[in-house]
């Protein structure tokens, strides 16, 4: 395959998936073909959810695998949402009788096809020119919610557009009235949840976007943000998070429990906060009348040295018992991790970077491709370990190994 990684400053260049095959260079020789993607009958879909992996990694420029892959600092809490997950044995039941189970569940604001949201992630135009679109498709054809980030890059309402159940995420910035305008451009659009993500006051130091000085490209922008300081964005320094700088301008990092109580008042669909750890914080979110909390670190992106998701996933449902609804994020990798969130008490996860790979490699194809292998994926897991549904998996005990 030609190499078609370019600097994220650069002007956009065709996608992978878009390139002729066998098409004559300038001395009339040959390219190789290029590998089939999915949505082409000759692709071979990877064995597991994990190996989007390396399909996105060849189909990106370095830095912009950098900017979806990497965390904050040393990534010590990177690391720490796979050991934490890793560590969790769950103990199947036998005998069960189970040939067919059932992988529907219940989340806020209805019951999906399966105990998984796609949480929000930013930019996905970055990965494909599908971006956003692409992958609210997919979810819609897998019957599971689809997060818009308010950093999206494309307008909340192209994206509620494409139906299926669309929930935004809302950062906080430093201009209420813009807040109360992008929640109202959200229940306009149709959306039918409101997440809120609590753990950015200031974006963590990622050293690789520093590294690298990474910036976006031109045609990617904040699309649900007025224009005016959107520039910050694409202005590359070496050295320099530019993407950073931008949202240092535009978050407000004094968010607090006043805002959010604010927010609930004028909030007619399920609340969700994203980005609790504390089960303290847990507990006053559901005193508050959220629908549900996010037990998050940011897929360790945020602050560095915060434990592992999974690792406080318990603490948390004990604390809110039934308050409240309780979903994992961060380092969820497959259908075995949705096994062992349900198993650890929580009501479903939201899955993040496995499709961002999916889209990378093959668009909104991909990404249907991955959550078709995350369903099947859950439907093994759930038979082995004797479970009908994802409500009997919430009954299976765990072991803590090393």
């Amino acid at each position: 395959m030609a190499d078609l990684r370019t600097t994220a400053t650069a002007a956009p260049v065709s996608h992978p998936a878009d390139v002729a095959t066998s098409a004559p260079t300038s001395d009339g020789s040959a390219v190789e073909p290029a590998a089939p993607r999915p949505g082409d009958p000759a692709f071979v879909p990877p064995a597991s959810l994990a190996d989007f992996a390396g399909l996105a990694r060849a189909a990106l420029a370095p830095e912009v695998w950098d900017f979806v892959a990497g965390g904050s600092g040393t990534e010590t809490t990177l690391v720490a949402n796979r050991t934490a997950l890793d560590r969790v044995a769950v103990l199947p039941r036998m005998l069960a009788g189970v040939e067919v189970p059932a992988t529907g569940a219940p989340l806020p604001g209805g019951r999906f096809a399966l105990p998984v949201a796609v949480a929000p992630m930013a930019y996905q135009k970055l990965l494909h020119p599908d971006g956003e679109v692409g992958l609210a498709a997919a979810a819609r054809a897998a019957g599971v919610p689809y997060v818009a980030s308010t950093l999206a890059s494309t307008p909340i309402e192209e994206v509620a557009a494409v139906g299926g159940t669309v929930w935004f995420q809302l950062y906080w910035l430093r201009d209420r009235g813009m807040v109360a305008d992008l929640v109202d451009r959200a229940l306009a659009a149709g959306c039918a949840g409101l997440m809120v993500t609590v753990d950015v006051p200031v974006l963590g130091r990622r050293l690789r976007d520093v590294r690298n000085g990474f910036a976006l490209p031109p045609h990617v922008t904040a699309a649900n943000l007025p224009g005016g300081r959107d520039d910050l964005a694409h202005q590359g320094t070496p050295g320099v998070s530019a993407v950073a700088v931008h949202t240092g301008a535009v978050f407000a990092p004094a968010l607090s429990w006043a805002d959010l109580a604010w927010l609930r008042e004028r909030t007619p669909v399920p609340l969700l906060v994203k980005g609790i750890l504390d089960p303290r914080d847990a507990v006053r979110a559901a005193e508050l009348g959220v629908d549900a909390v996010v037990v998050s670190n940011h897929g360790g992106r945020q602050l560095d040295g915060a434990p592992a998701s999974a690792a406080v996933l318990p603490e948390v449902v004990a604390a809110v018992g039934e308050r409240c609804a309780v979903l994992l994020d961060s380092g969820v990798r497959g259908g075995t991790d949705v096994l062992r969130a349900l198993a650890l008490g929580a009501a479903g996860v939201l899955v993040g970077r496995p499709l961002l790979w999916a889209l990378a490699a093959g668009g909104r194809a991909g990404a249907e491709a991955a959550l078709a292998l995350l369903a099947a994926e859950l439907r093994d897991a759930l038979i082995l370990s004797g479970c009908a549904d994802p409500a009997a998996a919430r009954q299976l005990r765990t072991l803590i190994g090393g």
